[in-house]
């Protein structure tokens, strides 16, 4: 994971360091039971390659007018943090509407 995620994480108490990124694919898929992704793209590329899972990908930021949310590679710290406060605020949404 890159070093300033792994920082802006830290700042927010969690411990990045385990995460290993993995390609997804259509096993992962079939057995969730929600895929939550970050663009509108990535809903599209899903539903085209595993059309039997559409019911269940939904937008991370769907509670906040189905929001993309960006990917702050190669950008400043600052992204970075912008980014954990709009997956922070989308996974809250979830986390209301889950319980």
């Amino acid at each position: 994971m890159d070093a300033t995620a792994l920082a802006v994480l830290a700042d927010h108490g969690i411990d990045g360091g385990a995460h290993v990124a993995r390609q997804l694919n259509e096993n992962m898929l079939r057995s969730a039971e929600l895929v939550l992704v970050l663009e509108k793209r990535h809903v599209a590329t899903i539903v085209q390659s595993a059309p039997q899972v559409s019911g269940k990908v939904f937008m991370l930021g769907k509670w906040q007018g189905d929001r993309n949310i960006p990917d702050p590679y190669r950008q400043h710290r600052v992204a970075f943090e912008h980014v954990y406060d709009l997956i922070d605020d989308a996974i809250s949404s979830w986390v209301e509407r889950l319980q």
